[in-house]
């Protein structure tokens, strides 16, 4: 379809051979939708060589789906007409580690004429990875990946002889006692990451009962978001082999704290690291600190991206270490952009900033894109931070908090789209097809769950992401 797909096809011929030496008989090819959803075509090994040279068909439809696989209402998405075509990157090419006989690649999406289409994902974050690259700026990236399991009622047979994890017990916020019932199954969940060549920083668990963490290593943004496509589909396959069901959903209970999605990231220039050695706030340079000044200041609009559904606003609460407010601090997890160091000595790898207001069922294709549209802004405009804040926004006197430029960051799907829909910046980015089709998924899904209460919100996305 393009120069590079003739290149792409000889890759493919040396990977059906290499593949095929591994077990490898079907490759799955994935792509993300508006409302966070992975979707996949596949294809037998042996066609590999022809799908990297021109595709396989897939409808624009897609961009217009709803969690629940409805669709909303956008000019020139909504229709039975019109075809894309999913080709492959090959350079991510990875065989399942949790699923025999598998391999995946993330997909980009291409017009019919062989063109980058306009409402992918993928190519927008590599777009403005691009763009960062030409200012001669680097970013680093990396996700959080929370995920809460339970005892799935449908086990997969032929795994009698793995050691179950089926029952996940109560126990204390990252205990340890928690490890002797979930030990075996995140032993094989790091087992299948590292297999992968996935970087695994720490896995553990986390506040609630049958919920998790794990953290990979920083990439490049594109790779960043490609990765945590792959990590999760790596929790599902292998959830399913001890008998668990896993959600990544932002809230699981009504009385839980839901599970995150944080973005860490980290800005270089020729080598070095801007959030470090400087003469700004926490030692920031000023390049560094004008991204993350133009990262907080488009948050009221990005929380319509990171945050994406209704169900992300039930998990939303003040004092849950969620970042609902908009402003930021030194190891300040109640903040919305948590500053880290790192230990002394240790700044020049470890200084980066957690972007903590983002879930699960966000698009990481869309984070990723559109956070480093707002901090090249921020760094065009030579922004600056406001005063850091220490201590939980939520306990705070008003007074203080107007002073210190601390605001409440969108309490609703409906809020935080009406921001999204002023933002120009955004627009400018996403441009205007892709920028339609997420407001459109966006209405549709406050739409659908218009009037619903928490506990009916809860069960509708629960098992959706």
């Amino acid at each position: 379809m393009t120069a590079s797909a003739g290149s792409g096809a000889s890759l493919a011929d040396e990977a059906e051979g290499r593949l095929a030496a591994q077990g490898v008989r079907i490759v799955a090819l994935s792509w993300v939708d508006n409302a966070g959803i992975s979707r996949a075509k596949a294809v037998p090994l042996h066609r590999l060589p022809h799908v990297a040279r021109w595709g396989v068909g897939m409808s624009p439809v897609f961009d217009t789906f709803l969690v629940n696989d409805s669709r909303a209402h956008a000019d020139g998405f909504s229709g039975p007409t019109g075809d894309l075509r999913l080709l492959p990157d090959l350079s991510r090419l990875t065989r399942l580690a949790a699923q025999p006989g598998w391999a995946w690649a993330p997909a980009d999406r291409y017009s019919q004429d062989g063109t980058p289409y306009l409402g992918c994902h993928r190519w927008f974050a590599a777009r403005m990875a691009h763009e960062t690259a030409g200012r001669g700026l680097g970013l680093r990236m990396g996700f959080e990946t929370e995920w809460t399991v339970e005892a799935d009622s449908h086990p997969v047979p032929g795994f009698e002889s793995v050691p179950r994890s089926g029952r996940i017990r109560a126990g204390s916020a990252y205990g340890l006692a928690r490890l002797a019932d979930a030990g075996p199954y995140l032993v094989d969940v790091a087992d299948a990451l590292i297999a992968q060549e996935l970087d695994v920083l720490q896995i553990h668990p986390e506040y609630e009962t049958g919920q998790f963490e794990v953290s990979t290593g920083a990439e490049d943004p594109l790779g960043a978001a490609d990765s945590a496509v792959l990590v999760r589909h790596t929790l599902r396959a292998v959830s399913r082999s001890h008998g668990l069901r896993p959600s990544f959903a932002p809230l699981t209970t009504q009385s839980g704290a839901g599970n995150g999605g944080h973005l860490h990231l980290s800005i270089w220039r020729n080598g070095r690291n801007l959030l470090q050695g400087g003469q700004g706030p926490r030692g920031m340079t000023a390049e560094g600190e004008a991204f993350l000044a133009g990262v907080l200041s488009a948050l009221p609009a990005l929380t319509a991206i990171g945050s994406p559904t209704p169900a992300s606003y039930l998990r939303l609460v003040p004092s849950r270490w969620a970042g609902v407010y908009q402003c930021w601090g030194w190891e300040n997890r109640e903040a919305a952009v948590r500053f880290v160091t790192g230990m002394p000595g240790q700044e020049i790898e470890a200084a980066n900033a957690e972007i903590k207001c983002f879930d699960g069922a966000a698009n990481p294709y869309l984070v990723v894109g559109t956070v480093i549209a707002a901090g090249l802004a921020g760094v065009d405009a030579s922004l600056r931070l406001p005063p850091e804040y220490s201590g939980d926004p939520a306990v705070a006197d008003a007074t203080e908090l107007e002073r210190l430029e601390v605001r409440r960051l969108p309490t609703s799907l409906t809020e935080a789209v009406r921001h999204l829909e002023s933002s120009t910046l955004l627009r400018q980015a996403l441009g205007e097809p892709l920028f339609r089709a997420v407001l459109a998924v966006r209405h549709g899904e406050d739409e659908l769950f218009a009037g619903q209460t928490s506990a009916e919100i809860i069960e509708a996305t629960r098992w959706r992401y």
